[in-house]
């Protein structure tokens, strides 16, 4: 018998001046795609941790991440299932530090040009542009819904 199991992952959704935090990444695949810094929990890490790591990781910009817009859950082409952490932020300071390997580039792009992306096929997956409308829509959870200790 095989144990099933989800992927955590943590993705934020950060907006200055009508303009929103993405990552490119290289996928191995003929283009590029597009995602809200995001990625797995570490063993041992708290939630809300693993999603600063990830911002600083990958697009070197200290956030302040104010609000929860919930846990997302996507099944993806290959049967895989995850369990997306979704947050929203403030960007506070770029930090000027490398950017992780996977990253081609870091842009603030409009909602018209993620639009574009999606029509394109070039989002990293639907919950791109679900988190960023629940987040337009002001669809926020205070931080303290998750319990961890």
């Amino acid at each position: 018998m095989s144990r099933w199991h989800p992927f955590v992952t943590v993705a934020t959704v950060v907006e200055r001046a009508g303009r929103f935090l993405i990552v490119e990444e290289d996928r191995g695949g003929p283009e590029t795609l597009f995602n809200q810094p995001a990625g797995h929990l570490e063993p041992g890490e708290r939630i809300r941790d693993a999603a600063l790591r990830e911002l600083r990781e990958e697009t070197a910009w200290q956030v302040g991440i104010t609000d929860y817009l919930g846990m997302y859950v996507y099944r993806s082409p290959d049967g895989l299932t995850f369990h997306s952490h979704g947050f929203f932020g403030m960007a506070l300071a770029h930090l000027g530090s490398e950017l992780d390997p996977a990253i081609f580039a870091v842009h603030w792009l409009t909602l018209e040009e993620l639009e574009a992306l999606e029509r394109e096929g070039r989002l990293r997956s639907p919950l791109v542009m679900r988190r960023i409308r629940d987040a337009l829509a002001s669809r926020f959870y205070p931080m303290d819904v998750i319990h961890e200790r």
